[in-house]
């Protein structure tokens, strides 16, 4: 495991895993979050987004986590792991509004410095369809994928997993 992918809803703990992924490792974790937003929730030019995914995808080592699906095929390409939070959906909305409480009106660590935590209905109607939705629209990349797929279903599977990582 050189280069790992932390895929999953909102709110599954992808950053929180990636986080504990790199000090067990020593990998560079890069978040998609801050390479596709700029303060103030300004969507950032797409190609300047993924030219900086290319230049962390060029690097030998990494952990990236976020979804993005439309730069997933991207991100396989050079992935040797995909590390997949498929949690139930209520178990992701609950740990949405812990999140929200938590940085309510601050920037979380992993997201870009000018991006202060909120919670709207839109998010909260995406979290609530995501897992469906992306299961459907990307369980084909996933199928092609030549490198592991590791795919967790509750928490406790990836706190085990991670405690042998």
């Amino acid at each position: 495991m050189q280069r790992i992918l932390v895929i999953g809803s909102p709110g599954a703990g992808k950053s929180t895993l990636s986080h504990q992924l790199a000090a067990r490792t020593g990998l560079p974790l890069s978040h998609l979050d801050r390479m596709f937003w700029l303060p103030g929730w300004v969507e950032r030019d797409r190609d300047e987004g993924l030219a900086e995914l290319r230049g962390v995808l060029a690097q030998d080592r990494w952990i990236i986590d976020g979804n993005y699906g439309s730069c997933l095929p991207l991100r396989l390409e050079r992935a040797d792991t995909v590390v997949w939070l498929d949690y139930p959906t209520h178990t992701c909305l609950a740990r949405v509004f812990k999140r929200w409480w938590q940085f309510r009106g601050k920037t979380r660590p992993d997201m870009t410095e000018g991006c202060p935590e909120n919670l709207n209905l839109e998010f909260l109607h995406y979290v609530l369809v995501f897992r469906g939705a992306w299961q459907h629209r990307n369980a084909a990349a996933l199928a092609a994928f030549k490198g592991q797929v590791i795919r967790f279903r509750i928490p406790s599977e990836a706190a085990d997993w991670l405690t042998r990582a």
